[in-house]
């Protein structure tokens, strides 16, 4: 988006200095030509930019001019960060506002327009469709702990059940809804779920943190490992392409993406796959939705998914309601 390009240009030449066309458009990913269109597009707006020609020349903005962008609070960086969603569940909601309003100010004309017409038509919303997770009363303490650096003594679990835990806080995760504290435990990086946390008191010493610690590869890393122990089954399917596209909205998680990147297509275009999944009555109700899917292995999730079809089939053969001889009741 040109507003987004507009700002990331302004940013680095405040930030970085100096720069020629062709080295910003290198790192703009665009021609220098836009470039050029982009700089005249600030200059009309008042931003005082301009080009110097020969060597050490470059684009340039006039000495000690600072965009209103500059001016953000820590408040503000973390609520435009994370949007909406989580702006609100912190109680950011009124800060992510003027920090929207301090992001167009800092906008040409256009520019503004431009953005006006994204926040109309588009929306990133974070919770899950039919769950939103109350994250309670303790998150703003626990993500005050977590910008602050600081220690907290939590009660983890349900209520009058729960374990007491002393722990270094290293990051707080959106994941579709709810909030989950990324946390050490006796040196050990763990996640913990908000809402189940029942109580939340920051303590005086810092928080310890690993070094190099990266709160997106340690999340990703978990995330795959749980999704790992969670899927002990090692089955074996041909897949149609219809059901090759479908898998992942079922079969959710990078195990399964990985599965369909190093599957073999046949002259059908059927992809037969090596995937993990989770116990044999979870894999058949997976599974079933898939319009054309064989088992190869193993024989106990083949003939359990034979079973059901079977028993579908037998159901909605003959008169509705009809009497099967069985007098079986529920599937």
């Amino acid at each position: 988006m040109r507003s987004a390009r507009l700002l990331a240009l302004l940013l680095r030449l405040q930030r970085v200095g100096p720069a020629t066309a062709r080295t910003l458009a290198d790192e703009l990913e665009v021609s220098e030509r836009t470039v050029y269109r982009d700089v005249a597009m600030l200059q009309a707006a008042g931003v005082p930019l301009w080009t110097e020609a020969g060597p050490g020349g470059g684009i340039r903005l006039l000495d000690g001019w600072r965009s209103p962008v500059d001016g953000f609070t820590a408040a503000e960086t973390v609520a435009l960060t994370i949007g909406s969603a989580g702006a609100a569940d912190l109680g950011l909601g009124a800060v992510l506002a003027a920090a929207r309003s301090k992001l167009r100010s800092a906008l040409p004309a256009a520019a503004r327009d431009d953005l006006a017409r994204v926040t109309e038509r588009f929306l990133l919303d974070a919770p899950a469709w039919f769950h939103r997770d109350d994250p309670g009363e303790v998150l703003p303490t626990v993500a005050d702990a977590v910008w602050q650096g600081r220690r907290l003594d939590i009660r983890y679990g349900r209520r009058g059940h729960g374990v007491r835990r002393r722990v270094d806080p290293l990051g707080l995760v959106l994941k579709a809804g709810t909030w989950y504290l990324v946390a050490a435990h006796r040196r050990r990086p763990r996640t913990w779920r908000v809402s189940r946390i029942t109580s939340a008191t920051p303590r005086p010493e810092p928080a310890w943190r690993p070094p190099g610690f990266d709160l997106a590869r340690w999340w990703s890393a978990s995330a795959a490992a749980f999704d790992a122990s969670i899927r002990p089954l090692r089955a074996r399917l041909r897949l149609s392409p219809a059901a090759a596209r479908r898998l992942p909205r079922l079969v959710p998680g990078e195990l399964t993406v990985r599965a369909l990147e190093q599957g073999e297509v046949d002259a059908e275009g059927w992809v037969t796959v090596d995937l993990p999944l989770e116990p044999v009555e979870v894999a058949v109700s997976q599974l079933v939705p898939l319009p054309g899917v064989e088992v190869l292995a193993p024989d106990e999730l083949r003939a359990a998914l034979a079973d059901h079809a079977r028993d579908v089939a037998e159901r909605n053969t003959g008169p509705p309601g009809g009497d099967r001889g069985g007098g079986r009741l529920g599937p």
